[in-house]
C-alpha cells in the first residue's frame, strides 16, 4: 500500500470542472476506448486500455494518468488539469519518467513503452519533467445520469482478482460489482437520515445521498474515511458525516432510515486484509452486522447488506439466517451463489494476489483456509442479499430463498415493492383474499409447454420479464383464473365462473384455490388492486 497521503478536497470542484471538460466521464472512456478495451479495465486489465490511449488529448492524458497508473509529461497534465492546485493538494506528484512506479507491473510498463514508440517518440518533455496520480479516479455514472467519481487506491479503481495485488492489508478498493449490486437493490424511497456501515471509498454514502437529508459513513480504515470524502467533493455531492469505527460502535444510541453496508465478509482464517476479512470467526461479522441492526433502525426503515454465510454439516442454511434477524424486523434473504470450501478458498486467495507468490506459501495458507472449515464443520459457503425492514410486526414475515437466476437491476423498487405485499398477505386471510381483486403484473407473459399439435399443453409457465424475472408452474385452474384478472372482479367472482366452466363444485374451488393466490401475490405475478365495490 502506497504510504503517500492522500489529496485535499479543498479544490476538487475545479478538478471536477476540469475532468468533465475533457470528456473523462463513462461515456467519454466508452468513446475513447472501445467497448473491448472499457470491459477488460473492469477485469483490472489494462493493456487493452494502454493501446487504445495512443494520442496527446487531455481526455487520453487523465485516463493514463487516474486509471492506467503511468506518468505522463508535466505540459500534457497542465493541459489537462487545474496543474498548480492539483500539484498542491497532492493529486499528482513529480515522477522519474515515464514508467508506471512502484505500483505498475513489468508487463503493463512494457505495454507503456510500446505505446510510446508507436506514438512517434518518446513522450518527454524538453526539460524531462513527469508527473504521475496519487490516486486512482474512475468514472462512474449516476442512476440519472449523474457524473461522478470513485476515488480509490492506485491499481484498486475496479477491484477484482489483480485490484489489491501488491498493495497492504488496508488497501482502499474503488467501485465493483459486489458495490454496485448492493446500490441497485437499496429502496430509494427519500429518507431523514442514512448510514453506511464500512463505507470504503464512499460509494453507497455517494448514492444515498441522492435522497436522504443526511448521510453518516463509519469505516474502521481511517484512510476508507479520506477517500470517501475525496468521493463525495469530486462527484459534487454534499458531504457526509464520517466517522471511524467498527460496525455501529461510532453511531451508538443513534437510529437511521436507511442503513446500508458491503462489510469485509470474506470468511477467512485471520484478519490479514482489512478491506475484505472481518476479524470475527467463521460468519461471525455478517450475523452481528445483521442482528444488531434491529436497534439502529427507525420505524419503517431499510437495511441493506451483501453477506457470506457458511453451510455448516447438521444445519440447514435457511434456519441459520432467519437465526440472524433480529425482533421486530421482516427480512427478505435471497442466496445467489454457492461454492465448495475449495473454490472459495482459491477465490480469495487469488483476489489477494496469493496465487503469485511463493508456492509453499501459496499452498500455506490455502492449508489454514481447509483447516478453518474443517474446525467449524463448513461444507459450503453461501453468497446473497439480506433486506430487513423494520415493520414491529408481532409476527414477522421472513423469506429465505436460493435464486441464482439472471435479475434485472435496479431492484429497489422490487424489493419495496416485496414487502408491500407481504403486508397485504398478512393482513388478508384466505376470506379476505376471496373478495379482493387482482391484476397480472405488466410484465408476466404465459407460455404453454406440451407436445406440437397436442390438444392441451402439458403445463402452464408465469414469467416476469423484469425484476427477479421469476418463473411459476401453474395448472389450468391458476391459468385459467389469472388470465381472467384485471382488476374488474373479485377472485371469488372469477373461482365461481371457472368452476361452472370445468364442472367443478365452486366451494370446493374456493376452500383449494387461495393458496395459490396467496404464493402468485407473494412473488409478484398479481397485483392487488383497490375494491370497486364489495363482492363475495
Amino acid at each position: 500500500m502506497s504510504t503517500t497521503s492522500l489529496p485535499a478536497p479543498d479544490n476538487s470542484p475545479r478538478l471536477r470542472e476540469a475532468l468533465l471538460a475533457a470528456g473523462f466521464t463513462v461515456d467519454g472512456l466508452l468513446d475513447l476506448l472501445g467497448a473491448p478495451a472499457y470491459a477488460a479495465l473492469a477485469r483490472s486489465e489494462t493493456v487493452p486500455a494502454l493501446r487504445a490511449t495512443r494520442g496527446d488529448s487531455p481526455l487520453v492524458t487523465l485516463v493514463r494518468l487516474f486509471l492506467l497508473r503511468r506518468a505522463v509529461p508535466a505540459e500534457r497534465a497542465r493541459a489537462a488539469l487545474p496543474f498548480a492546485e492539483c500539484l498542491a493538494d497532492g493529486w499528482v506528484v513529480e515522477s522519474d519518467g515515464a514508467g508506471g512506479g512502484a505500483e505498475a507491473g513489468t508487463a503493463d510498463a512494457a505495454a507503456a513503452g510500446v505505446t510510446a514508440a508507436t506514438e512517434g517518440g518518446t513522450g518527454h518533455d524538453q526539460d524531462g519533467a513527469f508527473v504521475r496520480a496519487t490516486v486512482d479516479v474512475r468514472p462512474y455514472g449516476g442512476p440519472e445520469g449523474e457524473d461522478w467519481f470513485i476515488v480509490s487506491d492506485l491499481g484498486c479503481s475496479v477491484g477484482g482478482a489483480a485490484g489489491a495485488s501488491g498493495h497492504g492489508g488496508g488497501v482502499v478498493l474503488g467501485v465493483g460489482g459486489a458495490s454496485t449490486t448492493l446500490a441497485g437493490l437499496t429502496v430509494r424511497t427519500p429518507v431523514a437520515r442514512a448510514l453506511d456501515v464500512g463505507t470504503g471509498s464512499g460509494i453507497q454514502a455517494l448514492h444515498a445521498a441522492r435522497h436522504a437529508t443526511t448521510v453518516t459513513a463509519t469505516d474502521l480504515n481511517p484512510r476508507a474515511l479520506d477517500f470517501a470524502r475525496l468521493t463525495l467533493a469530486l462527484s459534487g455531492a454534499p458531504a457526509a458525516d464520517l466517522r471511524e469505527g467498527s460496525l455501529f460502535e461510532p453511531v451508538e444510541g443513534e437510529r437511521y432510515d436507511l442503513i446500508v453496508s458491503n462489510p469485509p465478509f470474506v470468511i477467512s482464517p485471520g484478519a490479514r486484509l482489512t478491506y475484505r476479512d472481518g476479524g470475527m470467526g467463521g460468519d461471525d461479522l455478517c450475523r452481528t452486522l445483521v442482528q444488531e441492526t434491529g436497534d439502529r433502525l427507525a420505524d419503517g426503515g431499510y437495511a441493506h447488506f451483501l453477506a457470506n454465510w457458511q453451510h455448516v454439516e447438521g444445519e440447514e442454511w435457511q434456519d441459520r439466517l432467519r437465526s440472524w434477524v433480529p425482533r421486530g424486523c421482516d427480512a427478505w434473504i435471497v442466496q445467489r451463489e454457492v461454492q465448495d470450501v475449495t473454490q472459495y478458498a482459491e477465490l480469495w486467495l487469488r483476489d489477494s494476489g496469493d496465487h503469485r507468490t511463493d508456492p509453499e506459501a501459496y499452498e500455506a495458507r490455502y492449508e489454514a483456509w481447509l483447516d478453518e472449515f474443517d474446525a467449524r464443520k463448513t461444507k459450503a459457503v453461501g453468497f446473497g442479499w439480506i433486506t430487513l425492514r423494520k415493520s414491529g410486526h408481532e409476527f414477522p414475515s421472513v423469506v429465505v430463498e436460493e435464486w441464482p437466476h439472471p435479475v434485472e437491476q435496479p431492484l429497489g423498487e422490487t424489493v419495496r415493492a416485496h414487502f408491500e405485499r407481504q403486508d397485504y398477505l398478512r393482513a388478508h386471510d384466505d376470506a379476505a383474499l376471496l373478495t379482493a381483486h387482482f391484476a397480472v403484473a405488466p410484465e408476466v407473459v404465459q407460455e404453454q409447454v406440451g407436445l406440437p399439435g397436442a390438444e392441451d399443453p402439458e403445463h402452464v409457465v408465469l414469467r416476469q420479464n423484469r425484476g427477479m424475472r421469476r418463473a411459476t408452474k401453474v395448472d389450468t385452474i391458476a391459468a385459467g383464473f389469472t388470465g381472467v384478472c384485471d382488476g374488474s372482479l373479485s377472485a371469488g367472482r372469477i373461482l365461481d365462473a371457472i368452476a361452472q366452466l370445468v364442472g367443478e363444485d365452486p366451494v370446493l374451488l374456493r376452500d383449494r384455490t387461495p393458496q395459490a393466490i396467496r404464493l402468485l401475490v407473494e412473488e409478484g405475478f398479481l397485483l392487488p388492486v383497490p375494491t370497486p365495490t364489495a363482492e363475495v
